[in-house]
C-alpha cells in the first residue's frame, strides 16, 4: 500500500449497510460505478478526493471522521496482545498493526482470540496445583468476555436497537411528559402488565411473571432504577424479536453467551427508550456535559447518564468522543468503553496514577484531572465516586467509581475544563495504560516491570525502583 493513499472499506460499507442502501444505489448518490464501489469497499482500491468528498456530502460527516481509517479499539487490542513476551521475537511496527487492523480486521481478531485463550489456559495452570485436568474451556474466551467483546467492537452502539427506542420514545411522548407515567401507561394499558410493590425479600430488583403478566419492583428503589426497570420489562416485550437477532447473529460460541448478549441489549435498549438518542445528544451538547444536569433533566442515574454517552456512536450524528469506565475498589474495571485513543488494558489493572482511584476518598462529587498518556495524547479526566443498592442500614451497596474523559481537543465542550489551565504543560499529570504495557522507565508508582522491557539490575545503585528498564523492543526494531 503507498503511503498516503486512504483504504478505508469496511468504514464505507458499515456506512453504506446503516443507512439500509445496496451498492448499486450508494454509487449511483457517488457518482461512481458499482465494481469501483465494491473495489473500495474490499480495501482493492483507495478512495479518490472527489470520492471523499461525495461521501462527506453524503453521510454528512466532516472529512476528519471520514478519513480516520484506523479503529482504534482493534488496533490497542492486537498491540497489546503482541507486546506480551510470547511474541518477543516478533516486533511489528506501529504502520503493520495499523495496516493489519485497518485492512484484515479478521485476522486481527482472530490472533486477539488465541492470544486471550493462551492468557486463560497459562493463569488457570498456574492457579492449579496439582492433578489438573485441561479441558477446551481452558483455552477459550468466557461467554462474559466473548459479549464485552462484541459491544466493545461494534462501537458500544447497536444501530437498529437505538432507531427502534428511539421510535417507540417518540410515541410515547418520553420527554415532553413525566418518564414514569409514560412508561407505566405503555406497560400497563398497552402491554397489560400489572406493576406491583414488594418489599426487600433476598436483594430483589425486579420480577415478572408471565402467566400473570405481572412485574414486581423492589419499593425501595430509587426512581432511576425504577424506571429503568420498566423499560428494561418494555424492552423484553418489544424489542425481543429484534434482540434475539442481533444476538443470534453475532456469533457467539455458546448458549449461555448469547444469553447473556440478550441482556446487555436489552439493557441497551431501556437506556436508549429513556435517553433517545437525538434528544440526549442535544441536551449533551446544551448543558456542555454536565452529569448532574443530564440526570435531572432525564431521570436516570449518573451511571445511566455515563454509559449512554459512551453510546452516542451514529453514523453522521457522533456525539463527543469520550472514554467511559467503572471501577470497584480493588481496582477491577467492571464497565469499559472508549472512542478516543486511550484504550483500557485487557489484562492487568489500570494505572494508579489516574484520578479514578482517588475518586473513592475525595470529599466533592467530581473530581478532574488533566492527564497525559506515553504517546503524548492529552485527555481531561473526570471521575466521580457512587454507590447504589437496596435502601436500609442492613442492606448490601456496591461501591464503585465512575471514569470519563475525552482528549484535550474537545475539553471545551465540557462544564469540567472551566477554570483549568489547559495550555500550561506542567498542569498535565503523566498517567498510563496498565504497568505490564507502560513504557515510562521512571514512574515511582509502577507495580511490575514493563513486558517488551529487559531488567537491568544494579546491585550497588538504587533509585526510585530497585530495577532499571531497558526497551528491548525498540532495539530490535533498530536492527
Amino acid at each position: 500500500m503507498a503511503q498516503g493513499k486512504l483504504y478505508i472499506g469496511r468504514k464505507v460499507r458499515e456506512l453504506r449497510v446503516s443507512q439500509g442502501a445496496t451498492q448499486a444505489q450508494l454509487s449511483d448518490r457517488l457518482g461512481i460505478s458499482i465494481s469501483y464501489l465494491n473495489q473500495i469497499e474490499n480495501n482493492q482500491r483507495p478512495l479518490s478526493a472527489t470520492v471523499l468528498l461525495a461521501l462527506a456530502e453524503e453521510f454528512k460527516l466532516s472529512l476528519a471522521d471520514l478519513a480516520e481509517g484506523e479503529d482504534n479499539r482493534l488496533l490497542s487490542a492486537l498491540s497489546e496482545a503482541l507486546s506480551d513476551p510470547f511474541f518477543s521475537h516478533y516486533v511489528a511496527s506501529a504502520q503493520e498493526l495499523k495496516l493489519v487492523s485497518k485492512n484484515a480486521p479478521a485476522i486481527a481478531h482472530a490472533l486477539i482470540a488465541v492470544h486471550q485463550a493462551y492468557r486463560h489456559n497459562s493463569e488457570q495452570l498456574a492457579s492449579i496445583e496439582a492433578n489438573i485436568g485441561i479441558s477446551s474451556n481452558l483455552v477459550e474466551k468466557t461467554p462474559y468476555e466473548e459479549v464485552r467483546d462484541f459491544f466493545h467492537f461494534v462501537d458500544n452502539y447497536v444501530n437498529d436497537l437505538d432507531f427502534f427506542a428511539e421510535k417507540m420514545a417518540s410515541e410515547l411522548q418520553i420527554g415532553t411528559q413525566d418518564t414514569h407515567v409514560a412508561l407505566t401507561s405503555f406497560l400497563e394499558d398497552r402491554c397489560m402488565v400489572r406493576i406491583v410493590r414488594a418489599g426487600d425479600t433476598d436483594g430483589l430488583v425486579r420480577h415478572f411473571d408471565a402467566d400473570t403478566r405481572t412485574l414486581t419492583l423492589n419499593a425501595y428503589l430509587p426512581p432511576a432504577t425504577r424506571d429503568f426497570q420498566i423499560a428494561l420489562q418494555i424492552a423484553q416485550l418489544h424489542a425481543g424479536a429484534m434482540v434475539d437477532g442481533i444476538a443470534g447473529s453475532a456469533g457467539f460460541r455458546t448458549a449461555e453467551a448469547i444469553e447473556i448478549c440478550r441482556i446487555g441489549l436489552h439493557n441497551y435498549f431501556a437506556g436508549a427508550l429513556i435517553m433517545p438518542y437525538r434528544k440526549f445528544l442535544e441536551a449533551a451538547q446544551e448543558v456542555r456535559h454536565d452529569l448532574d444536569l443530564l440526570s435531572a433533566r432525564f431521570g436516570t442515574s449518573l451511571e445511566q447518564v455515563c454509559h449512554r454517552l459512551s453510546t452516542l456512536q451514529r453514523p453522521g450524528e457522533k456525539g463527543t468522543p469520550i472514554y467511559f469506565a467503572r471501577i470497584d475498589r480493588a481496582g477491577n474495571i467492571t464497565k469499559r468503553h472508549s472512542a478516543v485513543k486511550l484504550q483500557f488494558a485487557r489484562f492487568g489493572a489500570a494505572c494508579p496514577l489516574w484520578n479514578a482511584h482517588r475518586a473513592f476518598e475525595a470529599s466533592k462529587g467530581i473530581i478532574r484531572q488533566l492527564a497525559e498518556t506515553p504517546d503524548g495524547v492529552r485527555y481531561l479526566c473526570v471521575a466521580t465516586h457512587v454507590a447504589k443498592g437496596a435502601r436500609g442500614f442492613h442492606s448490601a451497596r456496591q461501591d464503585y467509581v465512575l471514569a470519563l474523559g475525552c482528549e484535550i481537543s474537545y475539553a471545551d465542550r465540557f462544564v469540567y475544563a472551566d477554570g483549568l489551565d489547559l495550555r500550561n504543560q506542567s498542569a498535565f499529570e503523566p498517567i498510563g495504560i496498565s504497568c505490564r504495557i507502560c513504557e515510562r522507565p521512571n514512574c515511582a508508582s509502577r507495580a511490575v516491570p514493563p513486558i517488551k522491557s529487559e531488567l537491568v539490575i544494579q546491585h550497588d545503585k538504587r533509585g526510585l525502583l530497585p530495577y532499571g528498564i531497558r526497551d528491548i523492543g525498540h532495539e530490535k526494531s533498530a536492527r
